[in-house]
């Protein structure tokens, strides 16, 4: 089982690694989502089931499951919900404002300086 996630996992990671390195906003926004996700269940897998006997378990529990990475893990998918939130809103705005969302046609800083005079 965990040879499958693991292999789960690399697999999502490649995915959004492709994703960030792409020119278009909305799949940059996307490829971090799903590194996101990735990251939540490779922490997942982690914490597997633990041996021996957990301290405020009652007699004869054996197995037991780290709660720690389920509470990190519900922390973070609340955070990459806000995040993505507002890379998705940035990337709106961003595409009202110069009409595309092609990383290569929307200008930089350093080309809207070169066009001002001071």
């Amino acid at each position: 089982m965990e040879v499958v996630v693991a292999i789960i996992v690399g697999v999502l990671f490649a995915v959004g690694i492709y994703l960030i390195l792409t020119q278009d906003v909305l799949r940059i926004v996307l490829g971090t989502s799903i590194l996101t996700h990735a990251v939540h269940l490779l922490l997942m897998a982690m914490s597997m089931l633990k041996t021996g006997s957990a301290p405020l378990l009652g007699r004869g529990k054996e197995t037991f499951v780290d709660p720690l990475p389920q509470a990190l893990i519900l922390t973070s998918i609340v955070i990459n919900f806000g995040i993505t939130a507002f890379f998705l809103v940035l990337a709106y705005r961003a595409y009202q404002k110069l009409d595309t969302t092609d990383m290569d046609r929307m200008p930089s800083e350093s080309s809207r300086h070169r066009g001002q005079s001071r």
